[in-house]
């Protein structure tokens, strides 16, 4: 007699098998696995500070001019 599957044989429980199985893995990963370690800290050291920096650099009428094209992207969509 042929050995039969484990898995569900209910449409909905087959489904949701397959998404637990598909995201169990992606819950666990490291995102910054196999990077080097100094290269990361460097980006997110740069991440953290750019809009500040960009803002701090900007003259008044600089950034009027960003916040009033980026309201325009806002609800041009």
């Amino acid at each position: 007699m042929p050995k039969r599957s484990s898995k569900p044989r209910d449409l909905n429980a087959m489904a949701s098998a397959i998404v637990s199985d598909a995201t169990s893995d992606m819950a666990t990963a490291d995102p910054d696995a196999g990077k080097d370690p100094l290269a990361v800290e460097l980006g997110r050291r740069g991440g953290r500070k750019g809009g500040k920096a960009r803002a701090a650099r900007m003259t008044p009428e600089e950034r009027s001019e960003a916040a009033r094209r980026a309201a325009r992207k806002r609800w041009d969509s």
